[in-house]
Formats: structure tokens, C-alpha cells, sequence
């Protein structure tokens, strides 16, 4: 893949987010780390306070109530982060930061960045990787983008959602 310079690249999952930028070319990428940030990784146990509900019983049926399913607060707390990462991005896009985007994440991260993408993100964004590649190096990511780690997996390669 092509990057323009100064593409911004974000690369995050639920807990960690990488913004990097091309300071090379399209001939040659030259990803150079912008950003980083990191979320605390309290386990689900220690963020709830107590265990899971109990629903009533149906209605004079004698049958009795079932449990209710539990609240995954640390699923909550990555989708969190996840709105928070494309609201950064929404920012950026608006003040003109970055010509162009390309966002690595797992399919799970990326879907909820992607509810939360704002028109100019979606305008500006040129591929998305559905991969873990938040502890990877640099270069790993640079392989990534050029072709030299595999083809995206499911990613698009060009800005089908802008015009």
C-alpha cells in the first residue's frame, strides 16, 4: 500500500492506542511514532461490585426466575476507549491534521471505532486492518501497510465510504 506523507496511522485495541506518521513518502514509508497512550488493565472482577441479579418469576407460573446476565464492565471500558480514539480522530480530521488514515485493530475494536467515525474521518480513511498489532515494533507495522505482513484481512484498500 501507498501511503501519502504524513498519513496518520492509528493502531489500537481496547486498552492501547499508537498514533503513528509517515514522515517518508509513498515510495517508501517512514512510520514514526506521534502518540501513545494506555489504558489501567483492572481485570471484570475488580470493577464490579457485586454479582449478577436475579429476574422475578414469571407471572403465577410457579417457575422460578432466571439469573440475569452479567454487565462485562471490562468489555464497557474498551468500547469506551475506542469512542474516545475515534473522537481524537474526529479532532484531528477536523482541524486538517492528516491528508489521509489508516487504522489497524481487532475486529472487535474496529467495530466500534467504526460506529463511532465521524464524516471527515471516513473521508480521509484509505485502509483499516483488522489486526492485533498493538505490542508489535514499528517495523512490523511498516511490513504491515507495505504488503511485506499479509494482505488486510476483511480491511478495505481504498476510501469506499467517502466521496
Amino acid at each position: 500500500m501507498k501511503l501519502p506523507h504524513q498519513t496518520l496511522v492509528l493502531v489500537a485495541d481496547g486498552r492501547k492506542m499508537l498514533l503513528l506518521r509517515n514522515h517518508g513518502d509513498e515510495a517508501r514509508i517512514d512510520l514514526r511514532i506521534e502518540d501513545h497512550d494506555e489504558q489501567g488493565s483492572a481485570s471484570d472482577h475488580e470493577r464490579k461490585t457485586d454479582l449478577a441479579g436475579q429476574s422475578p418469576a414469571p407471572g403465577n407460573t410457579g417457575l422460578p426466575g432466571g439469573t440475569m446476565g452479567e454487565t462485562d464492565y471490562h468489555q464497557q471500558a474498551e468500547d469506551r476507549w475506542a469512542k474516545a480514539a475515534a473522537e481524537d480522530l474526529q479532532r484531528r480530521a477536523l482541524s486538517n491534521d492528516f491528508p489521509a488514515l489508516v487504522v489497524v485493530a481487532p475486529p472487535k475494536t474496529l467495530g466500534v471505532l467504526r460506529q463511532h467515525y465521524h464524516k471527515a474521518v471516513q473521508a480521509l480513511l484509505l485502509a483499516e486492518y483488522p489486526k492485533e498489532m498493538t505490542d508489535r515494533p514499528v517495523p512490523d507495522i511498516e511490513a504491515l501497510l507495505t504488503g511485506d505482513g499479509g494482505p488486510p484481512q476483511g480491511g478495505r484498500l481504498d476510501n469506499s465510504l467517502g466521496g
